[in-house]
């Protein structure tokens, strides 16, 4: 089963979407459990996501994309959450 190349970028954004909300939300995954285990935190999700952007009308700053990640400034993030 062939998925049209349009559907397939749609599901790779929800996946993505869902991806973010979830680490979000679970606050007690530390970035670095998340490296020993995953090999890749959210930082690195912020990297890539700042990559992507390059080729894009509009590239983006890194912090602004870890805002993106983290779902707020990640000094905030960092102060409430990092261990």
């Amino acid at each position: 089963m062939e998925v049209a190349m349009v559907n397939k970028e749609k599901i790779k954004a929800e996946v993505f979407d869902r991806l973010i909300v979830h680490l979000q939300t679970s606050t007690e995954l530390q970035n670095i459990d998340l490296m020993d285990l995953a090999g890749f935190c959210r930082n690195c999700l912020a990297k890539w996501y700042m990559e992507a952007s390059v080729g894009n009308a509009t590239p983006i700053e890194y912090e602004d994309a870890r805002q993106v990640i983290y779902g707020m400034p990640y000094d905030e993030w960092k102060k409430k959450y990092q261990k």
